[in-house]
């Protein structure tokens, strides 16, 4: 698509500015018009085109291509011809402002991550046409577009996320603090995409499972999220990327998300001082321990360290023992899993560079309490001279 200067060129306020000025204000309904018609026909072809690729008719890809094009090319000149002008003469809604705004900041990533330009500015585009179609009226026009609208977003929001995991992807499944913006873009996206394409989705039956989990997600859209919270949406976002993103966002960049979501409520449970607090942060861990075993490491099929996978082996036949204690005796599955899940994490923060000494001292408390570890007392030898620290030990 032709790309054009959008810079804001300031001007002074002589007889021929201002005559300049006044005449755009009375062009631009009229521009307006025909911009809103331009993009009317080639909105029409692109939808029919559309529908020929459903069919498989000779060339029909092209044509839709094509199609697709000159469509996203008219929107394109709308915003420059027409949002522009009138953010320029100040005659411009808060809602065509912020619209440039945005524009600017996709149009800014062109030269330093032109995958990503590209994939956000078609997003963009196909979003600002949506909002117009929405409100039209016209429940055919509707329905059309929305089926081309989710098949076209799909695209995008896939070749964005393949972006990232391409950047993340080093043949490891080592969390990397370095590439912590990649993660927070993956998040992003994941929550853009959860928050504005699912719902139109919902009614499909193959997005039952989906929707369930949507449910869950729809709770952190309201009110004032903690860090609590926003690990445990991001927890949410992961497992929902497991059924839709499977492939644009492979097992191995997954895997690197969930590890910083760990490290994260790790660190969040060891520097929480209020009691209360601190337990519901830790419950919040268990339930990502458990989701990062259960719905990532139990589908993972190549381990580079057979240690590893012979330890998860071991870990997953004890977690399924464990499930069968559910229905007949649920307290006892209860404690059990949570005592399995902790001493799996001890082992897997004792390997770790960050220094989790205060949460392995909560995790050994809570086994003490579990009487899974005895507490040796402080003593004194029998000269008075050597005092032997508190410590836990295995029963």
């Amino acid at each position: 698509m032709e790309e054009r200067s959008l810079r804001v060129v300031g001007t002074d306020r002589t007889f021929f500015n201002k005559l300049t000025s006044t005449l755009t204000k009375l062009l631009i309904p009229t521009q307006i018009g025909i911009n809103g018609m331009r993009i009317s026909i080639k909105r029409n072809a692109l939808m029919k085109a559309f529908e020929l690729t459903k069919n498989d008719e000779k060339d029909a890809e092209q044509k839709y291509e094509d199609a697709y094009t000159a469509y996203l090319e008219t929107l394109d000149k709308y915003v420059l011809d027409t949002i522009y002008k009138k953010v320029k003469n100040n005659t411009a809604t808060k809602e065509e402002s912020n619209a440039l705004s945005q524009y600017y900041g996709i149009v800014q990533l062109k030269k330093s991550e032109y995958v990503e330009y590209k994939y956000r500015k078609q997003k963009y585009l196909l979003d600002l046409d949506k909002e117009t179609i929405m409100t039209s009226g016209k429940p055919k026009l509707i329905e059309k577009y929305r089926e081309f609208y989710i098949s076209k977003q799909d695209a995008l929001y896939k070749g964005i996320l393949k972006n990232y995991s391409i950047k993340l992807a080093d043949n490891t499944n080592v969390y990397d603090s370095a590439k912590e913006w990649i993660y927070i873009k993956i998040f992003e996206t994941l929550e853009d995409y959860i928050k504005n394409i699912i719902p139109l989705k919902l009614n499909n039956p193959k997005f039952e499972k989906v929707a369930k989990e949507y449910e869950k997600y729809e709770k952190f859209t309201v009110g004032k999220l903690d860090a609590k919270d926003n690990i445990e949406k991001n927890m949410i976002l992961l497992g929902i990327s497991r059924n839709i993103f499977t492939h644009s966002l492979p097992l191995v960049v997954a895997e690197q998300c969930y590890m910083k979501l760990l490290k994260d409520a790790r660190t969040l449970v060891q520097d929480t001082k209020i009691a209360a607090k601190r337990e519901k942060t830790y419950t919040m861990l268990l339930n990502l321990i458990e989701d990062y075993n259960i719905r990532l490491l139990s589908t993972k099929v190549y381990w580079d360290n057979p240690k590893e996978r012979e330890e998860f082996k071991e870990f997953y036949e004890k977690y399924k023992t464990i499930e069968k204690l559910k229905e007949t005796d649920f307290i006892e599955y209860v404690k059990q899993k949570e005592i399995l899940f902790i001493k799996n994490d001890m082992k897997k923060i004792e390997k770790e560079k960050t220094d989790y000494t205060q949460l392995i001292k909560y995790f050994k408390r809570k086994l003490v309490d579990y009487g899974v570890m005895k507490e040796i007392k402080d003593y004194k030898t029998i000269n008075h001279k050597y005092i032997k620290k508190k410590e836990l030990a295995n029963v």
